[in-house]
């Protein structure tokens, strides 16, 4: 111990240190609360409650067997589209 220190100086200290990290823990959760509540609130905005869930995936895929008539129909409308 300093000699130039009254031991009422070295207690005040002590207090002010404990007092300092005991109110930098509570900031410090009071913080995390927050960003874990302002995160929550962030998610449920994002859903809109309005809308029902979408699917995610599309409808099976689909073909059709063309006769030769409607193939020759198709290819005279791409023949025909492609001059434009």
């Amino acid at each position: 111990m300093p000699a130039h220190v009254s031991t009422l100086q070295l207690i005040g200290l002590a207090a002010l240190t404990v007092a300092g990290l005991a109110w930098a823990v509570v900031v410090m959760r009071l913080l995390r609360r927050a960003r874990v509540e302002a995160v929550a609130e962030w998610r449920a905005a994002a859903v809109l409650p309005a809308l029902p869930e979408q699917p995610k995936a599309g409808p099976a895929r689909e073909s059709v067997e063309l006769t030769p008539a409607e193939q020759d129909a198709f290819a005279g409308l791409i023949r025909r589209l492609g001059d434009r």
